[in-house]
């Protein structure tokens, strides 16, 4: 841990110094008492008076020691021999280190009573120092026993370590580390056929597959006769493959076309109707199949559910079936470029389940917080885990570490890759971890990271002018700081400090007036905000068509999240084909609504309506034989009928379908469509 190694640091220091003169203290020859409230090294210096006025070979006064408090009070045996750190001047100083849970000194007003007595105690001017000390026969070795104190502190955060170096500038050269070896693991890019033309459902089945729908399906009809069990009323017919591909495409459809309820897609007899969906699927079989969509066996739910307050008890289990599945399609179907980003994303949420989290830095700021690893280069979603607390990932070094850690490995993704990271995850131990996987980082970094240099020589001030840049190379890890608006710090084992780069910035004069200025700028600022969006990226190809939407259930809400991840990963695919086919590519809209029409097995295209003629007269049964003409398909009249003749015509209106006389002598065509009140909107023929 970083924590670790920092004390071993400071231990090794200890081991290293000695006195001035060859004489010092064994913990073998000497014993001291200890007692509650008495500083043990007040007593073992109760020998120095007498050592120093008695002359000769007498021996000095030493207290025994007790034997059952050698073992539980004073720890000698189980540390290391560390001698003493002398401080400047004559006033001595003796210094044991402390470890606590965060592995530094905890402050005085958080210690327990037995924890405020200072292993460390400055002797008076009139304490005997070190060189005036004379023991009896110079042969006698021997030190002061290291105090064994209690872990039971608050935790504090990390301390800076002051470094040796100062801090150097821009006119300091910086050879940089050596380029590591970029060796994936397969070719990246899409791991299909690139001759081969795939239609979106395609690319969309290679996460959803067959398989995958048929457990999701199997799964939500026995949640749905479990809930029917329960007392809930709505008829059930057991849902297929293919009826919840189209129940997809209704969500896809939604996306597209937004509504304030779902229940006005069904709308009818209203201007503000939409037709399609009614042709897919009735109102209350969607309602009904969004109620009950589950994605795990809800037989197995209650046994996971009975284990609840214990280990064994897993707080994703709703979740498992389907998202294993689709974080498997994820890394399978692409392999990334060499610049990946990890970062976290928020799917909005207020559930109240416990796995809820508020980043206030977000533009989402509450819901179900998830790690994310991208490509930089197009936002496709490579891996990603669901942040369930502390014990989210095994490891043990911090879920900042550990995070990165999980998702990053080169068993999946192979070596030589580029890792971005925001200050959040950023640590001097993480990055030599992952260089010691042969994986480059860089990142912005806070500088109360451990391990992160405190130098004060040379360092940016306040008063820096704009554009001041100072850097310290650690072996292959470099820290820099630059100055802009604010100060920035940033660590990577990828770039050099500075080569040459300059960025314009607006500068106002003395006068008033503004003007541009170039500024020299790190390198590896410039490639981290060349190369940090790829989880942002991937969040707004998600938000422009999203399935999110509110829901009952928590585990839904991520059901829809999964979807979501599919399709903008399958649209990142179509795209790098058509590049590597040099075709036009269709745009993301363009994308979702023909996945729309293929999971609804219907054509985007519509045939359009015969535009009307207007109303004129034409055969109601056109006949090829001239000599029937005149008595084919002949029907009574509905003007001569309503007058009390009966009269055959084989003309009616082209716009009403109305059956009327059209001859010389009499004309109810033209008096049926002059005469107020006698043209109907609709006709309805007897025959019909």
């Amino acid at each position: 841990m970083e924590s670790d190694t920092e004390m071993e640091d400071f231990d090794s220091s200890e081991e290293g110094s000695n006195w001035s003169d060859d004489s010092y203290l064994a913990d073998e020859d000497f014993s001291f008492d200890y007692q509650e409230g008495v500083d043990p090294h007040e007593d073992a210096l109760d020998w120095e008076e007498d050592s120093n006025e008695s002359a000769g070979d007498t021996p000095p006064r030493v207290t025994p020691r007790k034997e059952s408090q050698s073992e539980s009070e004073v720890n000698c045996s189980g540390s290391p021999e560390e001698p003493w750190l002398p401080c400047k001047g004559s006033q001595s100083t003796r210094t044991s280190s402390v470890k606590t849970d965060e592995d530094e000194a905890p402050l005085p007003s958080t210690l327990q009573p037995e924890q405020q007595r200072s292993p460390s105690v400055n002797l008076s001017t009139k304490t005997y120092s070190p060189r005036k000390r004379v023991l009896a026969s110079p042969s006698l070795k021997c030190k002061v026993p290291r105090l064994s104190t209690s872990r039971k502190t608050s935790r504090l955060p990390h301390r800076t370590t002051e470094s040796d170096q100062p801090w150097k500038t821009e006119e300091h050269p910086d050879e940089g580390p050596q380029p590591l070896r970029f060796c994936p693991c397969r070719p990246p890019g899409p791991q299909v056929d690139p001759s081969a033309m795939y239609s979106p459902l395609d690319l969309f089945q290679m996460f959803f597959t067959k398989v995958t729908v048929r457990t999701l399906c199997d799964n939500t009809n026995r949640q749905a006769a479990r809930n029917i069990g329960r007392g809930k009323k709505f008829k059930w017919i057991d849902i297929t493959v293919k009826e919840f591909y189209k129940f997809i495409g209704l969500v896809f459809f939604t996306a597209l076309v937004k509504t304030r309820a779902i229940s006005d897609y069904w709308i009818t007899n209203s201007i503000f109707s939409i037709p399609f969906p009614a042709t897919v699927m009735n109102r209350d079989r969607y309602r009904i199949i969004s109620w009950n969509i589950h994605m795990s066996d809800p037989d197995e739910d209650a046994v996971n559910d009975s284990k609840k307050g214990t280990p064994e008890y897993d707080r994703l289990f709703h979740l498992k079936p389907l998202m294993n599945d689709i974080r498997h399609a994820c890394m399978s179907c692409f392999h990334p470029h060499r610049n990946l980003a990890v970062d976290e994303r928020m799917v909005a949420s207020k559930a109240r389940n416990g796995l809820i989290e508020y980043i206030k830095s977000k533009p989402t700021k509450f819901g179900f917080k998830i790690f994310v690893l991208a490509d930089s280069s197009n936002g496709y979603t490579v891996d990603y885990a669901v942040y369930i607390g502390k014990n989210t990932f095994p490891v043990g070094f911090g879920i900042c570490h550990d995070s990165v850690m999980s998702l990053v490995r080169p068993s999946v993704l192979g070596s030589g890759y580029h890792v971005y990271l925001d200050n959040y995850f950023s640590s001097p131990k993480l990055f030599k971890d992952l260089f010691d996987m042969k994986m480059g980082a860089c990142g912005t970094m806070r500088e109360g990271r451990l391990g992160f240099p405190r130098s004060e020589e040379n360092a940016l001030t306040k008063k820096s002018p704009r554009g001041s840049l100072r850097w310290i190379r650690e072996g292959s890890l470099l820290f820099v700081k630059w100055k802009d608006a604010r100060e920035v710090s940033m660590g990577t084992t990828i770039h050099q400090a500075y080569g040459g780069e300059t960025i314009k910035r607006k500068h106002k004069n003395k006068d008033g007036k503004w003007s541009h200025e170039s500024i020299p700028v790190p390198t590896p600022i410039l490639e981290y905000n060349k190369n940090m969006g790829g989880v942002d990226l991937s969040d707004q190809l998600i938000t422009y068509f999203s399935a999110h939407r509110k829901t009952m259930k928590w585990y839904r809400t991520l059901f829809y999240h999964f979807v979501d991840i599919a399709t903008t990963n399958s649209y990142i695919i179509h795209k790098d084909l058509c590049k590597v086919n040099k075709l036009q590519p269709m745009t993301h809209k363009e994308f979702t609504q023909a996945l729309v029409a293929q999971l609804c097995e219907v054509s985007i295209e519509t045939q359009s309506k015969p535009t009307n003629t207007g109303h004129t007269p034409v055969p109601i049964k056109p006949v090829a034989d001239k000599s029937k003409r005149s008595s084919a398909g002949r029907k009574r009249c509905e003007l001569c009928k309503k007058s009390g003749h009966s009269k055959d015509t084989p003309w009616k209106c082209n716009e009403c379908g109305v059956p009327l006389c059209v001859i010389p002598d009499r004309n109810c065509f033209h008096d049926w469509h002059n005469f107020e009140g006698m043209a109907p909107v609709e006709y309805q023929s007897s025959d019909s």
